[in-house]
This record gives C-alpha cells, sequence and structure tokens, in this order.
C-alpha cells in the first residue's frame, strides 16, 4: 500500500466504503403517492375526520407506526390489526397488568379508546462497527467489524428496551454498537499493533462475551435483554498513521526484497550453468556427431568394399560352379541317355526270350494237349468199345437167359408205362407181318418190336439221308 505522508487514503477509502454499506443496509421506504395519482389513497371522509378528533388509529388502508407493515381493517372501536408471521407484537389493555397478546405474528381485535398495542421486527438485525482504538503502543488503530442478533425472549426485550419511535431497532441497535465499541477499544488497548492487525481472534471472542452477558445474561439468569447475539466478526483492522504502516511493511518488503534479490540471483546463476552446461551438452554432441558420422561412413565404405570384393567372389565362385555343374548335368545326361538306352536293349532282350519262351511254351502245352487229347479220345473209344461189348455181352446173356414167358410177361407189364412216356404219334401206321403164326412168342415179339421200331422213327424223325 501507497500513502502519502499528509493522510491516509486507504483509510478514507476503508471509512467511505463502510458509509455507503451502513446506508444500503437501512430499511427505505417510499414516500407516500401524492393526491389523484393511480393507486393514491382517498380522501379522508367524515368517519376518518371523527377519529382523528378523538385521537384514533389511523385509517385502515394506511400502514401502522414502525417499518412493519401492519395492517389495521374496521371503524371506530371495532377493529383488527393484522401483524406480519415474521413480527414481535405486544397487545396491552387498560386496566390489566398483563398484555393481552404476544408473540410472533399474532393478529388481534383493537379497540382504540382502551388498547395499545407495539409491533416490532423479528429478523435478525446487524450492526456495523468503526471503533477507532488506541493499542498498547499507543498508535491509533480502526477496527471494522459487524454483530448480528435476534430478539429471542420478546416478553423480557419489550420490557427492558425502548422500542418506540419510527423505527423500533434504532436506539437499540445504537445501545449495542456503543457496548460492542467499548468492548473492542478496551481488549485493543491490551494489545501490540502487530497482534490486532495478525491476529483477531481474541477481539472476537472478548466482544462476544462481552455483548452476550449483556444481551442473554450471565449463567442464563433473568438479568438479560431478551436478545441473542448470533454472530459476531472482525472484518478488519487498520493502523490510522500512513507512516507507521510504512515502517511496519518495511520488514517484511525488505526481507521480500532481499528473497526476490536471492531468488533473482540463484535464478541468474541456475541459468548461466544451465546455458553453459547446455553449450558444453551441445559441443559435445556436436562433437559425438561428427565423430559418429566419421566412423560411420568409415564403415559404411568397408562395408561397401567387402560388400564388391564379396559379391565378385561370388560371381566367379557362381560361374565355376555353374561350368561345372553343366559339365556334370552333361555327363550325367549321358550316363542317364547309355543307361536308359542298355535298359531298353535288355528289356528289348528280355522281352524277345520270354517271347521265344512263351511261344516254345505254348507249342509244348498245345502239343500235350492234342497228345493228352487224343489219349483221352483213344481211352475214351476203348472204354466206349469195351462198354458196347459188356453191354452186348450182358444183353446177350439177359436175352438168352429170359423165357419167351418171361419176356412177354414183363414187356405186357411194361406196356402201359411205355405207352404213357411215347409221344402221340402224328400219324398212325399199321404193319402186319405175314407168313408167321401170330398167336406164338416168336410172333408177338416180333410184332411188339416192329411196333417199337416205328415209334422210335416217328419219334426220332427221318435220318439223315432223309432230312
Amino acid at each position: 500500500m501507497s500513502a502519502s505522508d499528509q493522510g491516509n487514503s486507504y483509510l478514507d477509502k476503508v471509512v467511505a466504503q463502510q458509509a455507503v454499506l451502513e446506508d444500503d443496509l437501512k430499511a427505505r421506504r417510499s414516500p407516500p403517492p401524492p393526491p389523484g395519482a393511480v393507486g393514491a389513497a382517498p380522501a379522508p371522509g367524515p368517519l376518518a375526520k371523527r377519529d382523528r378528533a378523538l385521537g384514533g388509529a389511523a385509517p385502515a388502508d394506511r400502514p401502522g407506526p414502525g417499518p412493519v407493515d401492519v395492517r389495521i381493517s374496521g371503524f371506530w372501536r371495532w377493529k383488527n390489526v393484522l401483524v406480519p408471521p415474521n413480527a414481535f407484537v405486544v397487545h396491552t389493555r387498560r386496566g390489566r397488568a398483563e398484555p393481552l397478546h404476544i408473540g410472533l405474528g399474532v393478529s388481534f381485535r383493537f379497540n382504540p379508546s382502551t388498547d395499545s398495542f407495539l409491533v416490532v421486527p423479528g429478523a435478525t438485525q446487524t450492526i456495523l462497527i468503526n471503533a477507532y482504538c488506541i493499542c498498547r503502543e499507543l498508535q491509533g488503530v480502526l477496527v471494522q467489524g459487524y454483530v448480528q442478533w435476534i430478539i429471542q425472549d420478546f416478553g423480557t426485550a419489550y420490557r427492558k428496551l425502548d422500542f418506540g419511535g419510527d423505527d423500533p431497532m434504532r436506539l437499540v441497535n445504537l445501545q449495542l454498537r456503543e457496548q460492542a465499541e467499548a468492548a473492542i477499544k478496551d481488549k485493543v488497548a491490551t494489545m501490540g499493533v502487530r497482534d490486532v492487525l495478525s491476529d483477531k481472534q481474541p477481539i472476537i471472542e472478548e466482544l462476544t462475551a462481552r455483548l452476550r452477558a449483556v444481551a442473554e445474561g450471565e449463567d442464563n439468569s433473568d438479568q438479560g435483554l431478551g436478545l441473542r447475539i448470533v454472530t459476531v466478526q472482525i472484518k478488519e483492522a487498520v493502523v490510522s498513521s500512513s507512516r507507521l504502516w510504512e515502517n511496519l511493511q518495511k520488514p517484511y518488503r525488505a526481507e521480500q526484497g532481499q528473497i526476490a534479490r536471492l531468488a533473482e540471483l540463484e535464478a541468474e546463476e541456475a541459468v548461466a550453468q544451465r546455458e553453459m552446461a547446455a553449450a558444453r551438452i551441445k559441443e559435445t554432441q556436436r562433437l559425438e556427431h561428427e565423430r559418429e558420422l566419421a566412423e560411420l561412413r568409415a564403415r559404411n565404405e568397408s562395408q561397401l568394399f567387402d560388400t564388391e570384393a564379396a559379391e565378385k567372389l561370388r560371381r566367379t565362385r557362381r560361374e565355376h560352379d555353374d561350368s561345372r555343374e553343366f559339365a556334370e548335368l552333361q555327363t550325367e545326361t549321358t550316363r542317364h541317355a547309355l543307361r536308359m538306352e542298355r535298359e531298353r536293349h535288355e528289356e528289348e532282350a528280355e522281352t524277345g526270350r520270354l517271347r521265344i519262351e512263351r511261344d516254345h511254351e505254348l507249342a509244348r502245352l498245345r502239343t500235350e494237349g492234342e497228345l493228352a487229347l487224343a489219349d483221352l479220345r483213344a481211352r475214351s473209344r476203348h472204354e466206349q468199345a469195351l462198354l458196347d461189348l459188356e453191354r452186348d455181352a450182358a444183353r446177350a446173356a439177359l436175352e438168352n437167359e429170359r423165357t419167351p414167358a418171361a419176356v412177354q410177361a414183363r414187356l405186357i407189364a411194361s406196356l402201359p408205362e411205355i405207352m404213357a412216356r411215347l409221344p402221340k404219334p402224328d400219324e398212325l401206321r399199321a404193319v402186319t407181318v405175314g407168313g408167321a403164326d401170330q398167336t406164338g412168342v416168336a410172333g408177338l415179339v416180333t410184332q411188339l418190336a416192329a411196333v417199337i421200331g416205328a415209334l422210335r422213327a416217328a419219334t426220332e424223325g427221318p435220318g439223315p439221308e432223309g432230312r
């Protein structure tokens, strides 16, 4: 803070702001509207004039006394007082020691000739404090604070406090303000300037204790005013002398300037060291980079030379290997062709040999088959001749052994079977054998033989010569 020796501009500013704040906190009421304006009250009638002549209350449309918006309705002795819910009211009547009505927001009937009432705001009240104090070093100090209080026991408060006038709280606030300023001055007188500026809690505690002892009474006794202290706060403490204020600030400013200068020097030194370190690192990095580039170039050239030499050697070896592989491939191809040719000749010779052997074998098998077949045919003819001989012998034997009667009986017995097995002839031929005895056995056999031969001829059909 900068200030001249002629005055304390900061103190003047604080006082001006406090005055503006105090003026803003005051309740402002709008003036009554002019006669004839819209919403203006009508002119007083005969009843209003009579009420004023009798000393009665205000008309029903006019607010009651004080800053509380109290409405009074009715006329003459039959009036009603309507109290807002956030206002305390006490209603007394002539000839009664105790109030008829007392409490918060209580409405009642009112007779102007015998009754009286008092309305007090019930909201929290704020007192702004500007205490010009003298500290222990005999220096002027302005202490700013505020106190908030509220009515706790209206039955006690309306008896001990003066709530009269247009502003019921004005006198009570002034009294409490004076007591608060006195308590602050007493406490600041025992403290040093630095203590007042740095620690305001002792002032708050002292002020709270004194105000509560006055407003609420000590140890919950009935010596209080029926009020309750809501909060006590100290906003600011200002040294009145600008020179003293500057002197108080000089050690701290000098210490802070020293700290700032040392910080600047340390910062400059740190910056210089960092710059040198950065330059050294930069130069080292540049040299290292150049060295790495030289090594990289040499390594690249060496690798390039090695690569070229290795490529030449690889190409030479590859050409030699290719020529050798080509020669080996030609040799292997020739060998393979010779081997294939030899194998083909061998296969052809083997095939010819196998063909000759197969022909010889087939000729041998054909000869053996023909011989076996001829042998079988000869044997078959021999066996057939033997069988024919044996059959002829057996037949001759049988024919020799048979008697005519047996042969006749057997033929007669076999005739039905023979006739059943024989096919039905397409034509019937009659053969008559003459010149023989038809009744004898030889004639009968001859006839049967002729019949059988005819039937066989009919069955077998014509011979080879007749076809």
